[in-house]
C-alpha cells in the first residue's frame, strides 16, 4: 500500500487522472458481478437443479431471493450514506470512509469465490457486503468531483471518469471470458471454477487499482480529533445541507426529475438480460448466451462514445437541455423495444442503450455537481443524490416485480417505463437554469 500523501492543486491533470482512475478500478464490479458473469453463475449453476432454496425454514424462489437481497442492500445504503456523509464532512476526511467501503466491497468480491448453495446464507452476506461496498464508495467518490475540478472542467471530467470505467470493465470482462471459455488451457477442470476465480479477480483488481486514487486524492484533515458526539454532529451537518436543498427549487425539482428517470433507467438496465432471455427468438441456447454477452459488451463499448458525444453537446447547448433530450430518447428506445422480436433488433436496442447510458450518467452527475455551492459539505450534498438514486432503484425493482407478476411478461414492463421516462423529461424542463460558465 502507498504511504506517502500528496496534495495537488484543484484542476490539475494528476489529480483529475487519479480521480478518474477509480472508475477504472471499481466499474469491473458493476459489469462482471452485477451484469455479466455472476448472474449466469447464479442462475445456471448455483440453481441448475432447483428454482428455490430453504432459508431460515422458508422456501424462497431464486429470483425473489436475489431481488429481495439486492433491494435490502440498497435500503441499507440509503439509510447509512447520509449519516456517514455528514460525519465525513464534519471531520473533513471523506477518504477514510471511501477506503472503508472499497476494502469491504473488494474483499467481499474475493469471498464470492466460495458462493455455494450449501452455504447460501454466508454466501449472500458476501454478496450484500460487496454491493454495499461498491455503491457506498461511490458517494464519496462522486463528491470529490466538486473538490477537484473547476466548473468549466466538470462535464468533461465526469465523462472521462465514466469512459475509464467502461474501458476498464470491458477489458477485465474480456480477459475473464477468455479464461472461462478456454478454462482447460488455464488449468481448470470446469468453467464453473473459472467463473468463481473471476469474482476474486474483480476484488483484487478493484482493491489494487484504487490505491493509485487513494495516493493522489486530497487526504483531508487527518489530525482532526474525533469528538464523542460525532454521530450527532453528523446529523447536524446533514440537516444544514438538507435546509439548503429544501429551500432551492433547482435542487428539489432536479432531484424529483432524477428520481423518476433514474429508477426507470436503472430498472431497464437491470431487466435487459431478462428481456433478452424471455422475449427474443434465439435460434439456440448457445446463441442466446453468446448473444447476451455480445449485447453487454456492445452497451459498454458504445457508452464510451456516448459519454463524450453528450458531454460535448452539454457544453454547447447546456446540461439541462441535453439531459432532457436524452431522457426523451430513452422513452423512444423503450417504445421501440416493445415491438422487437429478433436478435439483430436486440443488438440495435443494446447499441442505443449504450449510447444513452454513456451520455446520461456523466451529464447527470456533472449537472448536480454544478448546482452545489462552494462548501466543504460536498459529501452530504451527494448523499442526497445517492439516496434519491438508491430509493429509486428499490422502487423500480418493486414496480417491475409487480408489473411482471400481473402481466406475466417483461415486454409490458418496458412500455410502462417509457411513460416514466417521458414524465422525467417533462419534470426536467421545470428545473431553473443557472449560468455557471453556461454549463447548465
Amino acid at each position: 500500500m502507498f504511504n506517502k500523501k500528496t496534495d495537488h492543486p484543484r484542476g490539475s491533470k494528476k489529480l483529475i487522472g487519479a480521480w478518474t482512475w477509480y472508475d477504472w478500478a471499481n466499474s469491473v464490479y458493476s459489469l462482471v458481478i452485477s451484469s455479466a458473469i455472476f448472474p449466469i453463475y447464479y442462475s445456471q449453476y448455483i440453481f441448475a437443479e432447483t428454482n428455490s432454496v430453504m432459508i431460515f425454514d422458508m422456501e424462497i424462489n431464486k429470483d425473489t431471493l436475489i431481488s429481495s437481497v439486492s433491494g435490502f442492500s440498497f435500503l441499507i445504503i440509503a439509510f447509512l450514506s447520509p449519516l456517514l456523509s455528514g460525519i465525513a464532512d464534519y471531520t473533513g476526511n471523506k477518504k477514510i470512509f471511501m477506503k472503508f467501503f472499497v476494502y469491504m466491497g473488494s474483499i467481499s468480491c474475493i469471498g464470492l469465490y466460495w458462493f455455494e448453495l450449501e452455504t447460501i446464507e454466508i454466501s449472500l452476506v458476501f454478496y450484500v457486503l460487496a454491493l454495499i461496498g461498491f455503491w457506498g464508495s461511490l458517494v464519496y467518490y462522486n463528491s470529490y468531483l466538486t473538490d477537484i475540478t473547476y466548473p468549466k472542467q466538470t462535464n468533461m471530467v465526469s465523462a472521462r471518469g465514466f469512459a475509464m470505467g467502461y474501458i476498464g470493465s470491458v477489458s477485465l470482462l474480456l480477459l475473464n471470458l477468455i479464461m472461462i471459455n478456454y478454462y482447460e488451457s488455464f488449468g481448470f477442470t470446469s468453467e464453473i471454477n473459472a467463473m468463481k476465480l473471476s469474482f476474486a479477480i474483480v476484488g483484487v483488481w478493484w482493491l489494487g487499482f484504487s490505491q493509485y486514487s487513494f495516493y493522489h486524492l486530497p487526504k483531508g484533515n487527518k489530525g482532526v480529533k474525533i469528538p464523542k458526539n460525532i454521530i450527532w454532529n453528523g446529523f447536524k451537518e446533514l440537516k444544514k445541507v438538507y435546509k439548503i436543498i429544501r429551500s432551492s427549487k433547482r435542487f428539489t425539482r432536479f432531484l424529483l426529475a432524477f428520481f423518476i428517470f433514474s429508477f426507470s433507467l436503472q430498472t431497464v438496465l437491470y431487466i435487459a438480460s431478462y428481456f433478452g432471455v424471455s422475449e427474443i427468438e434465439w435460434a439456440s441456447p448457445s446463441e442466446q448466451t453468446s448473444g447476451l454477452i455480445i449485447s453487454i459488451l456492445l452497451i459498454q463499448i458504445v457508452a464510451i462514445a456516448g459519454a463524450y458525444i453528450f458531454t460535448k453537446l452539454a457544453q454547447k447547448f447546456g446540461n439541462i437541455i441535453v439531459l432532457t433530450f436524452a431522457i426523451f430518447l430513452w422513452g423512444g428506445v423503450c417504445l421501440y423495444a416493445y415491438f422487437i422480436q429478433y436478435p439483430m433488433q436486440f443488438y440495435m436496442v443494446a447499441g442505443l442503450v449504450g449510447l444513452l447510458m454513456g451520455g446520461t450518467q456523466p451529464v447527470t452527475r456533472a449537472t448536480f455537481s454544478l448546482f452545489i455551492p462552494d462548501t466543504k459539505d460536498t459529501t452530504s450534498f451527494f448523499s442526497f443524490y445517492d439516496v434519491t438514486e438508491k430509493i429509486g432503484i428499490v422502487f423500480g425493482m418493486l414496480f417491475y416485480a409487480v408489473a411482471a407478476q400481473i402481466t406475466g411478461t417483461v415486454r409490458f414492463s418496458v412500455i410502462i417505463f417509457m411513460f416514466f421516462f417521458f414524465l422525467g423529461a417533462i419534470l426536467l424542463t421545470r428545473v431553473p437554469r443557472i449560468d455557471k460558465n453556461k454549463l447548465a
